[in-house]
């Protein structure tokens, strides 16, 4: 098996090299270690915003959708409405049967 191969590491600002070099040995890593590490810590952040968004947008959801059927349970169709729904249909195939007459 190869050796894995070294970040290419290239810094076009000599004094953002020196300070990053100066944290990661403040710290006790390399150079390279000390950026993964940042690295890793930045997108672990991001995706914890992420998920506590998600969250978030899931609970205003399902606040939304349990008034929703709150909502429809209460004034959904009953007994009366159904009948009324029936007879509507009824008197739309008369109408359509007397057209078609």
């Amino acid at each position: 098996m190869s050796q894995p191969k070294a970040m290419n590491l290239r810094f076009p600002d000599p004094a953002q090299r020196a300070a990053i070099e100066a944290a990661a040995r403040q710290e006790g890593v390399s150079l390279q270690e000390y950026i993964l590490s940042a690295a890793y810590a930045r997108a672990t952040a991001v995706e914890a915003r992420f998920l506590d968004a998600f969250s978030e947008s899931m609970s205003r959801s399902g606040d939304a959708f349990g008034e929703g059927a709150e909502t429809a349970d209460a004034t959904g169709p009953g007994d009366e409405r159904r009948a009324a729904e029936l007879a509507a249909r009824r008197g739309l195939e008369e109408q359509e049967r007397g057209h078609a007459a």
